[in-house]
């Protein structure tokens, strides 16, 4: 007689979860893990989930997450004056009096209710491949428990996006999935096979354009950089040709940070990577920009690890002023340069027209004068300042 196979064990919920990141967009938001790190987890670039095992977590698991947040929000409403304060030792009562498996929860509700509630991401890396009814079903039930929020949001890899069917992208979207983040990085197929992205250009377009369709915003993350000095002219235009054809809500620009511990690592101490310098990669910015034609994307470069923050604005009429600001970082002399490079990263300088600002220039120069940072070293320090912020 052939043996019944035996039942797999059933995963026991143990309570609230969360995951390890989100864009910096979401900073505000609710996250709600529906997976567990990444599905693919072959990008040589990236460190986040690395021996990390990926799972999807049972439905019941995440409505209960769900569930647990709505009880606490509701609460705090209760508690909540005219204005919506909370007096701080009301809180920590409440706090005192929680079994330990609703902390988590708890602190999840009152900083979403501190935030506004007005947005919900859901993690981690890749949730859209998650069955699209089971998903489905997740997003009706954050709506009904949260009617109010105005934006319900996830990562998605365009390798899963382009095998879901027209219908179940927009039903996705009609239950309150209304923006995507997808990480194009780059639209050259040369880069995106050295950095394993596991996905070509024409896959991605066809991504982006699905997503544009079924009537979600959707955010495009570029790489400056990722090509190295051998790609980075076909990176930067190959990557506008794509953008080019998707035409995406947001266009976010994160700028390439080479931490030890993932792969892109070992090629960059063996010489076979060459990073980009900061002159460089303005420079492959500002070409990258230039071959931007036809759509009417807002650029943003919300991240420390880019260089110039206001290299930001809506095509095509931003599209003059970003590149006059990239052309003045390039005009200016080498050790002015090399000083603004510091003080963006220490956060002293933001735009460049700080670098008129004589007592932040004396904080600058002092780091570097202590650090003996100097034109011609000032890549290598930033280039380990960047890992910092990873």
């Amino acid at each position: 007689m052939t043996p019944r196979p035996e039942k797999k064990e059933k995963e026991q919920y143990h309570g609230f979860e969360q995951g390890p990141i989100r864009p910096p967009s979401e900073a505000r938001s609710l996250l709600i893990r529906v997976t567990r790190n990444c599905p693919w987890n072959r990008c040589r670039f990236c460190h986040v989930y690395k021996g990390q095992r990926f799972s999807i977590r049972p439905e019941s698991h995440v409505i209960e997450d769900i569930d647990s947040v709505h009880r606490h929000v509701t609460l705090l409403r209760k508690m909540a004056d005219g204005s919506g304060s909370i007096l701080r030792e009301d809180i920590q009562k409440v706090i005192q009096e929680l079994p330990v498996h609703e902390e988590q929860a708890f602190h999840a509700a009152l900083n979403w209710y501190a935030a506004g509630m007005q947005s919900i991401f859901i993690q981690d890396a890749n949730s859209l491949v998650v069955k699209p009814d089971h998903l489905i079903r997740i997003l009706r039930h954050l709506r009904s428990r949260f009617p109010w929020v105005d934006r319900i949001t996830s990562y998605a890899r365009s390798h899963i996006v382009a095998r879901i069917s027209d219908d179940n992208l927009t039903q996705m979207r009609e239950a309150g999935l209304n923006r995507i983040h997808m990480g194009l990085e780059s639209g050259s197929d040369v880069v995106l096979a050295m950095i394993r992205k596991g996905v070509d250009k024409r896959t991605q377009i066809k991504a982006g354009q699905k997503a544009k369709k079924a009537g979600m915003q959707l955010s495009e993350y570029v790489m400056p950089g990722m090509g190295g000095k051998a790609l980075s002219r076909d990176h930067a235009r190959e990557t506008a040709d794509a953008l080019n054809q998707i035409n995406p809500d947001f266009i976010r620009l994160r700028t390439l940070a080479i931490p030890d511990g993932i792969p892109l690592a070992d090629d960059y101490r063996s010489g076979k990577f060459i990073k980009l310098g900061d002159t460089d990669t303005v420079r492959e910015i500002r070409l990258f920009i230039q071959h931007l034609d036809g759509i009417t994307s807002m650029i943003t470069s919300d991240h420390i690890l880019n260089l110039l923050d206001e290299v930001q604005g809506r095509l095509p009429e931003a599209k003059p002023d970003m590149l006059a600001v990239l052309d003045q970082f390039l005009a200016l002399p080498e050790m002015e340069q090399c000083r603004f490079q510091v003080g963006r990263r220490m956060g002293v300088f933001t735009r460049l027209a700080d670098l008129d600002s004589a007592r932040r220039r004396a904080r600058v120069d002092a780091v570097c004068k202590q650090y003996g940072i100097t034109p011609q070293n000032v890549d290598a320090m930033i280039g380990e300042m960047m890992t910092r912020f990873i």
